[in-house]
């Protein structure tokens, strides 16, 4: 019974669908983590790329008196009661006059929990471009550039890396199609999908506690760990089961996105994948060993599920996570 729904939860996982954060398996030491409230103790942030035929990128040009005339792509923070969509559609109409569709998660970028920003390729869905006519304090106005001659000065040039990402995601999708599902969630945290390889076969960590289920840790906000970043959560909770100084441990990146930002619920679930390995293998075929018994290796047996473990670990099948 516990490894049909270890199946059903991995599926899920794998095809970019969430679960229920109904707890977490490792938090930050010291006191419970609060609950996350915008403009509180967390700051997200939407970005948007847009790539029509022509291979032109759409930009704004920035109202703002520190960056007054400089060109920047459609973003900005997320405000209270908002779904990621919903920002990410507000962002867009308010700066570059346009009704938007978010195709799919682009990367995510952090600066500890309390600053994460959503990239998003995104398509045109109605509206009309916004002109000097239109200018107000979101903006001055829009317009679409050449990708490979954008104007000057850009505000920051973090966005060429986006706009480079976005046009490589035309020419050959890296993931699967994948936008935000909106599920409740209290806290900044990490489902793991952590994996241990040998030959064809695969075991993922499972955490004990309750029904058996893939480990959840909290994110922390003390200083440490926003200088460390979303990925000190993923190596508290592993230092808490295995020993690490003879492993390799790397978070791949994003398999799924839960948040909903309705009933003051601000928190997000990112379900990432994780691999596990030793650092000199030789013969080992057989995971490291559990200490404990709050978690343990699940052997992935059904076919289906292997090969599309194997295929997301080969090819790096995942959206980037990058600090």
């Amino acid at each position: 019974m516990a490894s049909e729904g270890l199946r059903g939860a991995l599926t899920a996982v794998l095809g970019g669908r969430g679960l229920l954060v109904q707890n977490y398996d490792s938090g930050p030491a010291g006191e419970p983590p609060a609950p996350v409230r915008l403009r509180k103790n967390v700051c997200y942030v939407v970005l948007a790329v847009f790539l029509n035929e022509q291979d032109e990128v759409l930009l704004v040009q920035e109202a703002k008196k520190e960056c007054r005339g400089s060109w920047y792509l459609p973003a900005g923070r997320m405000e209270p009661g908002e779904t990621i969509v919903e920002a990410l559609q507000r962002e867009v109409k308010e700066e570059a006059g346009l009704q938007c569709e978010p195709l799919t998660l682009l990367s995510v970028e952090e600066r500890g929990p309390s600053w994460i920003r959503f990239a998003f390729l995104t398509r045109p869905t109605g509206g009309i471009l916004k002109t000097p006519k239109e200018a107000d304090a979101e903006s001055l106005q829009a317009g679409w550039y050449p990708r490979t001659s954008l104007p000057t000065p850009l505000r920051a040039q973090d966005i060429l890396h986006l706009v480079n990402l976005a046009a490589q995601y035309h020419q050959r999708a890296r993931h699967p199609l994948l936008l935000p599902q909106e599920l409740p969630c209290s806290l900044v945290c990490q489902r793991l999908v952590a994996t241990f390889t040998s030959v064809q076969t695969v075991w993922v960590l499972v955490g004990t506690v309750g029904t058996p289920h893939l480990p959840v840790t909290a994110c922390g906000f003390a200083p440490m760990e926003q200088r460390g970043g979303i990925k000190m959560a993923v190596l508290r909770l592993l230092q808490e089961c295995l020993t690490l100084h003879h492993l390799a441990v790397e978070t791949k990146g994003l398999l799924g996105l839960q948040h909903l930002g309705k009933d003051l619920t601000d928190g997000i679930c990112m379900n990432v994948l994780v691999t596990v390995a030793f650092r000199n293998p030789g013969l080992q075929n057989e995971p490291p060993k559990v200490r404990g018994e709050n978690f343990f290796w699940w052997k992935v047996v059904e076919e289906d599920l292997q090969n599309q473990l194997l295929q997301r670990l080969r090819d790096s099948s995942v959206v980037p996570i990058n600090r």
